[in-house]
């Protein structure tokens, strides 16, 4: 009983200390930003002398926070949307036509998983260039083609749950294959779908590589925006950090609202 207790304690104790280890860029980022320059370079653990909002205000002037905002979310969203519905149908029709085929496809999307963007990023901009599509729009149809891969892994791996009895019956009721799907079959993966939705959402939210390729400064993202804090001679860090801080809290919204349906569809979606 002791040594189970004891082993408890330490338990606790090491997930405080990482716990704290994962919060420590939080709290920098976070106390940082109410410092002026000077402040920071003095003292970066220590809390400001005097808080203040001011770095705030010029840094959502600076970042044309409302335009800019405006087309991380509408990105952010449509890319979102069209990968979970994508993605959705991809694995449920995988999951449920047992054949060589579908199986050979289903690697495919696995090993998909395993190419990083940096080894296609010259061609694919080169292609993309060609077609005039080096917009909001193209950027959002390469973002699905990136995010299906993990999409379709988790929607396949859910499928497994779902009985293809459920499809049966709906079949002798008179529903037809898109019938089925839309109202019984995809209501039932809203756990993964959530999912999907937050690792998909914080990926593309906070992206800066592939949109510098793609987005025009009239156009640009929160993440290209940050870029002009930091100069060849200056870096404005007390400015970078309120931006940061503005910047974030959109997605910490969106997670703390959704994180039983994030646990749960993580679950639902290892197993296979």
């Amino acid at each position: 009983m002791k040594n189970k207790r004891r082993n408890k304690f330490i338990i606790e104790i090491a997930g405080i200390l990482l716990a704290l280890l994962w919060l420590s860029p939080f709290y920098l980022m976070i106390v940082n930003a109410f410092k002026t320059k000077r402040e920071i370079f003095s003292d970066v653990l220590g809390a400001p002398g005097e808080w203040t909002f001011e770095n705030f205000k010029q840094a959502f002037i600076d970042l044309d926070f409302v335009s800019s905002f405006s087309y991380s979310v509408f990105i952010s969203v449509a890319s979102v949307i069209l990968i979970i519905l994508f993605s959705s149908m991809a694995g449920y029709a995988l999951a449920r036509n047992k054949s060589k085929l579908s199986g050979v496809i289903f690697l495919v999307f696995v090993a998909a998983m395993l190419i990083p963007f940096q080894s296609v990023m010259i061609p694919l901009i080169s292609l993309f260039g060609q077609v005039d599509m080096l917009n909001p729009g193209g950027l959002i149809f390469m973002y699905i083609g990136f995010g299906a891969s993990l999409s379709i892994f988790l929607y396949h791996g859910a499928m497994s749950g779902i009985p293809v009895s459920l499809d049966e019956a709906a079949t002798i009721d008179g529903a037809n294959r898109w019938q089925i799907f839309l109202k019984i079959i995809f209501p039932m993966l809203k756990p993964i779908s959530v999912t999907v939705m937050i690792l998909n959402l914080i990926w593309i939210w906070n992206d800066y590589l592939l949109p510098s390729l793609v987005l025009s400064q009239s156009t640009a993202t929160i993440p290209l925006k940050m870029f002009f804090f930091f100069g060849q001679y200056t870096k404005q860090w007390h400015l970078a950090l309120a931006g940061l801080t503005i910047a974030i809290i959109p997605i910490i919204i969106v997670y703390f609202f959704a994180q039983k349906q994030i646990i749960k569809g993580v679950t639902d979606g290892a197993v296979k």
